[in-house]
């Protein structure tokens, strides 16, 4: 053979074997995730979901085309329903962003809920968008996000694992520490 690297390319690629799903770049197929009891992991982290109040815009909580479910994005707050607000590098520290990303994603299963009225149809959450109120200087935005994105596996399993982006942003509305919106695969 003349060019012994195109050799060793097309080794590589034909000898690789993509059947075991163990050694796969991607994620495992819908059909092959366990299923979990989300009201009992619910009730083991001691989660109540919120009552969501009425949009104050002209917009809805979740949109659903299909068996996909696109939510807005919701705001980190409290339970008592106070915003969680202020700035990453500035007034919190990456546990409280974690927190903050922890409480929407909170509020984003009970938009969920309201749209399914059973959070056991939830095939797959598919694609989470977090986006961090910060400094210039703030690099942990992923770290921050990581709170929502636990939270996730902790109520779905492997359902809740997801594609992820994680973003700085100047400001947010009302000075809120983090706003997070996602696509979720459902039953039909």
């Amino acid at each position: 053979m003349k060019n012994p690297l195109l050799f060793i390319c097309l080794f590589l690629i034909f000898s690789c074997d993509n059947s075991n799903p163990s050694t796969s770049l991607s994620s495992p197929k819908k059909d092959d995730l366990p299923t979990v009891d989300v009201a009992a992991n619910l009730k083991t982290l001691n989660i109540t979901l919120p009552k969501l109040k009425k949009p104050l815009a002209n917009y809805v909580h979740t949109v659903r085309t299909g068996n996909l479910v696109y939510t807005a994005g919701k705001g980190s707050a409290n339970p008592d329903g106070t915003l969680y607000t202020g700035k990453l590098g500035d007034d919190l520290t990456i546990e409280q962003g974690k927190e903050a990303a922890r409480l929407a994603g909170i509020r984003l299963l009970a938009s969920l809920q309201a749209e399914l009225g059973n959070l056991s149809k939830v095939k797959r959450i598919v694609k989470v968008l977090g986006m961090v109120n910060a400094t210039p200087d703030f690099t942990e935005h992923s770290q921050v996000i990581n709170g929502f994105s636990d939270l996730m596996v902790e109520v779905f399993g492997e359902r809740g694992k997801h594609a992820r982006s994680a973003v700085g942003m100047n400001s947010l509305p009302k000075n809120l520490a983090v706003e997070i919106e996602m696509v979720v695969e459902v039953e039909d």
